[in-house]
């Protein structure tokens, strides 16, 4: 995709689901065959790509046999790239994709109205599980050999199989609007996620003032290239993986997706008020100005966070001026300090990296994780 093609790409996109991964999950709805997939589910993170899938659903076992085939143009020295990003930046990475990346899927108006009302498919507890699991996603990318195991495309094909289910509930509920949203889940939201989860992070990181090598940035795009393969999304749609070709198309692009509605601030404040119970006393408004910072004012506003007096104080540190002020340098850690070459986020975003291990631990060890995924009806609340 090019910055000429890409809008018109979308466009086309916006009508396209995922056949196959379709196909398989409205046979095994109709089938009744929605446990064993959800069994499947709560045992994923221990299947390995040579694991015994014959107790499985046939349909389902054919499936995922071809699933695990690479992106066409996957290489070693892709792998070594993204090996190479997450080596230097997978703990604080991995938080902004769980934070700043979550509320980008939020600011496109059909991906919150998605999320939004499919809720209840997050478990009678809220949001928490969905969030945790996407965040044990994003801990996963940076796994050691997460990309040579197999083990992160197994996840990978889960969510997408997840997405499938999204679309055909949506398909047999009746109250989707085709003609308004598109595909439920389209080929259009996943590269646009994608193009969030990948260039945006890079954006986010640099306005948080975090060094991210040329070469490094690059291996962050591999790391997505094989993401977006193992979501189902075809050859033509997968972003390139240069890292400046794809910031350029999300630049032309953002501000047609990006909007404020009501589902995008609730989804926003839901994310907020779950993440709040991982971090420490005093931590949360240094957390939402690191978040706000990385988002830019503009769209920090469209997701409805809310300012503080942290805003102010840390752009002008990033800037490399003056001290850090009383209430910016309680929170932060202390004292005032002098700010010349001193990044003022470096603390929360060490605080939020630490958070994360704890929401990766309540993805895999919290008793919602017995709650199925994979659903029979919409506003199945189980």
């Amino acid at each position: 995709m090019t910055t000429a093609t890409f809008a018109a790409e979308l466009e086309a996109a916006n009508k396209v689901g995922d056949p196959e991964a379709d196909e398989l999950v409205s046979g095994l709805i109709d089938n009744g065959e929605i446990d064993g997939v959800n069994a499947l589910f709560r045992t994923i993170g221990t299947l390995g790509p040579n694991q015994d899938l014959s107790q499985l659903p046939p349909r389902l076992a054919e499936f995922l046999k071809k699933a695990v085939a690479p992106p066409t143009d996957w290489s070693e020295a892709d792998v070594k790239a993204a090996e190479s990003f997450f080596a230097h930046h997978h703990g604080e990475v991995s938080m902004l994709q769980g934070t700043v990346g979550l509320i980008g899927t939020y600011l496109s108006p059909t991906g919150a109205f998605t999320l939004r009302s499919t809720g209840r498919l997050g478990g009678v507890e809220g949001p928490g599980r969905r969030l945790s699991q996407s965040s044990r996603l994003f801990i996963d990318m940076g796994n050691k050999n997460a990309m040579r195991d197999g083990s992160l495309a197994l996840t990978v094909t889960k969510v997408r199989m997840v997405h499938a289910s999204v679309r055909q509930l949506h398909k047999k509920s009746g109250v989707w609007d085709y003609a308004k949203w598109g595909e439920p889940v389209s080929q259009k939201y996943t590269t646009g996620a994608a193009c969030v989860f990948s260039t945006q992070i890079l954006q986010g990181m640099k306005n948080l003032g975090l060094d991210v090598s040329k070469n490094d940035a690059h291996g962050f795009m591999c790391a997505w290239h094989y993401v977006s393969h193992y979501l189902g999304t075809p050859e033509k749609w997968l972003l390139p993986k240069n890292a400046d070709d794809v910031e350029a198309l999300w630049n032309q692009e953002r501000d047609k997706e990006w909007k404020k509605t009501d589902d995008g601030v609730f989804m926003t404040e839901q994310a907020i008020d779950f993440y709040r119970k991982f971090l420490p006393p005093g931590a949360h408004d240094a957390y939402v100005a690191m978040v706000r910072t990385a988002l830019t004012d503009k769209y920090a506003d469209m997701a409805g966070l809310k300012k503080s007096v942290l805003d102010a104080a840390g752009k002008v540190l990033a800037g490399g001026h003056g001290l850090v002020s009383g209430t910016a340098g309680g929170l932060l850690g202390g004292a005032a300090k002098e700010a010349v070459g001193v990044n003022p986020y470096k603390e929360i975003l060490g605080i939020g990296s630490k958070a994360f291990n704890e929401v990766e631990r309540y993805a895999l060890t919290h008793d919602a994780d017995d709650q199925p995924q994979m659903h029979q009806e919409l506003d199945d609340n189980r």
